[in-house]
């Protein structure tokens, strides 16, 4: 089996539910855990690689004053600390993860950027504990790839968004235009003879493809969904540095590693470093990445057509105010 469409066709199998899947969510909560210490060492450097693609994010948002923001296994928090001055001052963030320590990281990181109107909850993708149409925004940075069954997770966000709320998400791409990670991806299945991820966990490149992802949403009742590709470069100085992020970020991917005799693990590094030398250049290793950006939003009732970003009808304009009033008035309770 490939890396492809990893959680599709384990949902396809039944497995995500029952016995099978509860176990498999508590080995995947657990591992995102353990790994919460890297996303903590190099929050920073993964918000400065991906900064082009949070701003892309956030404008496909449409984040506007008194908005109340959902950001969904948010890891150390990026999009969502990049969400809260838009939002300002009266709107809300909710960063949320489903590994408490992650949402331990990004409170701290809120904490230091002076953020008054961010919160931290622990919140499972697949079943979102909060009221239906609790927000106006949902996001979701390379994370819904990364559930077992994306299609739940996906309906679940529509129940949480308000009609007229919005969706911006990003996932990995092809994973042969991303070899940042490919590469260490083909070094562990060649040592080991075995595909990685394994088959039945869902892996970064488990909704590369667009039209995949589109459907996703659109089967999850969201309308006007939009999905487009944007280059997600990686650079490093050296092997070393890209190996050691790699190892500290990829949960998957420590787990394995970690579990290896010091002899297959030097060898999967060994394989690894050969992989890296077409990326090879004077500055160090530059890796080309391709990141999936989607939106979608929850269609108001009332609304008959489609609006586009351009030029809003006066009925969605309507919605859009009806919104954003109740969001005001939560507030000032």
């Amino acid at each position: 089996m490939q890396a492809t469409s990893i959680a599709h066709q384990t949902y396809e199998k039944g497995r995500t539910e029952g016995p099978a899947g509860d176990q498999l969510r508590r080995q995947l909560h657990q591992m995102w855990a353990e790994v919460a210490g890297g996303w903590a060492e190099y929050a920073d450097h993964v918000d400065e690689r991906s900064a082009k693609l949070t701003h892309t994010m956030l404008e496909r948002a449409a984040l506007a004053p008194g908005d109340r923001v959902l950001e969904l296994a948010c890891g150390p928090g990026g999009a969502g600390l990049q969400a809260a001055s838009r939002v300002a001052p009266d709107g809300e963030v909710v960063l949320s993860d489903i590994a408490a320590e992650m949402t331990a990281i990004a409170s701290a990181r809120a904490h230091e950027l002076g953020l008054t109107n961010v919160i931290t909850r622990v919140l499972d993708l697949e079943r979102i504990d909060e009221a239906d149409g609790a927000y106006d925004i949902v996001l979701c940075r390379e994370g819904l790839m990364l559930v077992p069954d994306p299609a739940r997770a996906a309906r679940e966000i529509r129940r949480v968004l308000r009609p007229g709320g919005r969706l911006a998400l990003a996932v990995w791409g092809p994973r042969e235009r991303n070899p940042w990670l490919g590469v260490m991806f083909d070094a562990i299945s060649a040592q080991l003879g075995c595909p990685v991820p394994p088959a039945g966990i869902p892996g970064p490149f488990s909704l590369q493809d667009a039209d995949q992802l589109s459907s996703l949403l659109a089967n999850a009742g969201l309308s006007d969904v939009e999905v487009s590709k944007t280059p997600v470069p990686l650079l490093a100085h050296s092997f070393e540095e890209w190996w050691t992020a790699r190892c500290a970020l990829a949960g998957p991917l420590t787990k394995i590693l970690s579990s290896l005799t010091e002899d297959a693990a030097q060898a999967i590094r060994d394989r690894a470093h050969e992989g890296t030398k077409p990326h090879a250049t004077p500055a160090g290793l530059e890796f080309p990445g391709v990141a999936l950006i989607a939106s979608a939003m929850r269609r108001e009732p009332c609304e008959q057509t489609t609006p586009t970003r351009e030029s809003p009808t006066p009925l969605a304009q309507i919605c859009r105010s009806r919104s954003a009033t109740a969001t005001r008035r939560r507030f000032s309770r």
